[in-house]
């Protein structure tokens, strides 16, 4: 009996680790380029938005200036790093489809998937990168930033800290400052538990102590009860209630509290347990915790976007637009980012779904046009 030969299987050819090593190597470069390009677009609108600002203000020279302008790129830097991959992918791929590189790739049976995985790597590379790194950095000179600033524009700095034991207040008053000390706090009302209050005269000078189990911010005044007082060369009394003169105000201590952007992507997940040990909401740093867990993810998903735009090859005339098309592309997702970090900080929709969600629909919507445009 005769039988019939086999058909040979037909494997798709692999992407050779040479054009994987040559796409990763355009996308690199231009992406430092763009990278470059950008950064020096931000130190020159950012100098001159200071020198508008600071310009009346007495030691605000030009040397403080570069110093603030500086201190800031690298936070300004983490903003728009979405866009310098979406720049950058937009023109590696138009590069390559004109230069016919990948129309042979592609003649020669190597899928659009296959060449866009250097180009995914090298981006979600630069997301691990940037919240593991950049982001510290950023942080912390950011957190120098706003300390000039709050000197030069006669902002108070923060007068609250918190630390495992609880939450620190300082404030000044008449006879000096006081250093308070709570367990825990009740956001809604304004009361602090288990309290400590250190006054300080002149020179730091030690005036008393009081221990409490609670005081309450009232208009002006802080309303202790269940009080021990403490004095100098004197026996601790009892005292069932007695008012502390503030400035400070429910609005001024919840402002107080570290700005997300200032605090290390190692650091954030402390400092939510710390705010949270407090009685404190910690939507604001969770909600930049998720976003900057989803960077890789909306990086990649930029490059998805730029294949859609520039991969097909376009007639003369067409391709401004097409290029054009795929920027309105990017900048319409930035404000849907900023739209639904909105409505996360508000407590509208969840912090997870906030902070992933604008990295989710993009990676979703460049893979079905992908998907459209390969096999549609």
């Amino acid at each position: 009996m005769i039988r019939a030969a086999a058909k040979p299987r037909l494997r798709r050819p692999r992407l050779s680790g040479t054009l994987s090593g040559y796409i990763a190597r355009q996308f690199t470069g231009r992406w430092a380029a763009f990278f470059l390009g950008l950064s020096g677009i931000i130190v020159l609108v950012s100098m001159v938005d200071l020198l508008d600002r600071l310009a009346n203000k007495p030691g605000a020279g030009l040397g403080i200036i570069l110093t603030m302008v500086l201190l800031r790129l690298p936070h300004l830097v983490q903003e728009v790093m979405p866009f310098t991959v979406l720049f950058s992918g937009l023109a590696t791929f138009w590069r390559l489809t004109r230069a016919h590189e990948l129309v042979v790739a592609r003649a020669a049976g190597v899928s659009v998937w296959q060449f866009l995985l250097p180009a995914l790597s090298v981006a979600a590379l630069i997301g691990v990168v940037s919240i593991t790194v950049l982001n510290p950095v950023a942080s912390a000179l950011l957190g120098r930033f706003e300390q000039i600033e709050a000197r030069f524009s006669g902002r108070q700095e923060s007068a609250l800290a918190l630390s495992g034991s609880g939450l620190w207040l300082r404030q000044a008053d008449r006879d000096g400052q006081s250093v308070i000390h709570a367990s825990r706090a009740s956001p809604d009302s304004m009361t602090l538990h288990r309290v400590i209050v250190f006054r300080f005269g002149a020179n730091d000078q030690f005036l008393s102590r009081i221990d409490a189990s609670r005081a309450e911010l009232g208009d002006g005044v802080w309303r202790i009860t269940g009080a021990a007082l403490s004095v100098p060369g004197a026996r601790t009394r009892r005292v069932e209630a007695l008012e502390l003169e503030t400035e400070l105000t429910p609005a001024k201590i919840l402002e107080s509290f570290a700005d997300p952007e200032t605090i290390s992507f190692w650091s954030l997940p402390g400092f939510i347990g710390l705010l949270e040990n407090a009685g404190f909401s910690a939507q604001r740093h969770k909600l930049q915790l998720n976003r900057l867990l989803a960077t890789p993810l909306l990086l990649a998903a930029m490059i998805l976007l730029a294949a859609t735009f520039s991969l097909r090859p376009q007639r003369r005339g067409h391709v401004a637009l097409v290029v054009v098309l795929g920027m309105l592309a990017g900048f319409l997702l930035y404000f849907l980012s900023n739209f639904v970090f909105a409505l996360g900080l508000s407590g509208k929709i969840p912090v997870i779904l906030a902070g992933w969600a604008p990295a989710g629909v993009s990676a979703m919507l460049g893979l079905a046009m992908l998907l459209h445009l390969e096999d549609g």
